[in-house]
C-alpha cells in the first residue's frame, strides 16, 4: 500500500508533538491583556491546525462572543475580532515565544518512527502551519530538529495546507515525486493538501483534526504509533 516511498513528510502540532498545553498557555496570557475570558482547552483543540492567524483570529471571536458591552451591543467596533486583531497577534507571539515547547510532550513511538525512517535511508522534512521559528525552537527543544533535511512552516509558503502548494514545494526541496513522498499527518487538513499534491498520506489517530473521528477522513493508512509506520515503511524498502 506505501510501498516505493522515498521520502516522508511529517507534521508537528498533533502528528510528532501534543502542543496542547502550549497553545492553552499563550492563549490565555494573551486574553489575559485583552482582559477578554480565559477560552477553555476543548475550543482550542478544535481550532488549531490551520495557521496562527485563523487560531487567533477563532479565539478572539469565540471569547467576544461572551462578552455585552455596555450600550453597545455585538454592533460596537471595538469589541470585533479585527479591531483586536493585531495587539493579539503581537501578545500572542511574544507568549508562545516565551513558553514555547515548556507544556508539550513528544507522543510515544514519535522517536523511534523517525530513528526508523531515518535507517531506512528515507530523507525527511517537517511541514506545519505554525509559525517556521516557532517550529525550530520547539524541534530543538525536544531534541527533533536533527531528524529532518528542511523544516517549512505556515509562513514559508505563499499559501498553507490544506493548500497543495507546501507539499508540492517540500517535495522539490527532498527532491522527490509526489508520488513517492509520504505525507505524515492528524487531520483533515494533511489528507487534503496530501491528495491535491499527489502524495500518499498516513494519518495519526492520535492527533486534534478539529474535533472530529480521524479515521472518517480517507487515507492510504492510520496509525496509532509513528513507530508502527517507520517499521512498515522499513520492511518494504
Amino acid at each position: 500500500m506505501l510501498a516505493g516511498i522515498q521520502a516522508v513528510i511529517v507534521d508537528l502540532d498533533g502528528t510528532m508533538v501534543d502542543t496542547l498545553g502550549d497553545f492553552e498557555v499563550a492563549l490565555n496570557r494573551m486574553l489575559a491583556e485583552l482582559q477578554l475570558p480565559p477560552v477553555d482547552r476543548a475550543f482550542v483543540e478544535r481550532t488549531v491546525g490551520k495557521g496562527s492567524e485563523h487560531l487567533i483570529r477563532s479565539v478572539l471571536a469565540e471569547q467576544l462572543r461572551r462578552l455585552d458591552p455596555a450600550g453597545c451591543g455585538s454592533s460596537c467596533p471595538a469589541t470585533q475580532p479585527e479591531a483586536r486583531y493585531e495587539r493579539a497577534w503581537q501578545a500572542y507571539q511574544a507568549h508562545y515565544r516565551a513558553i514555547n515547547g515548556d507544556f508539550s510532550d513528544v507522543y510515544p513511538g514519535v522517536r523511534e518512527g523517525l530513528q526508523a525512517f531515518q535507517a531506512a535511508g528515507l530523507p525527511m522534512a517537517c511541514l506545519t502551519n505554525k509559525p517556521r521559528a516557532f517550529a525550530l525552537d520547539l524541534l530543538r527543544a525536544k531534541g527533533l530538529e536533527g531528524f529532518f533535511q528542511v523544516v517549512f512552516g505556515g509562513d514559508s509558503f505563499e499559501r498553507k495546507k490544506p493548500d497543495p502548494l507546501p507539499l508540492l514545494k517540500t517535495c522539490e526541496a527532498l527532491g522527490t515525486l509526489p508520488a513517492q513522498t509520504l505525507m505524515v499527518g492528524d487531520s483533515q487538513n494533511d489528507a487534503q493538501a496530501a491528495r491535491a499534491a499527489g502524495c500518499p498520506v498516513a494519518l495519526v489517530t492520535y492527533g486534534y483534526n478539529h474535533g472530529e473521528p480521524v479515521r472518517a477522513v480517507a487515507a492510504d493508512a492510520h496509525i496509532d504509533r509513528l513507530d508502527a509506520l517507520g517499521a512498515g515503511l522499513a520492511r518494504s524498502r
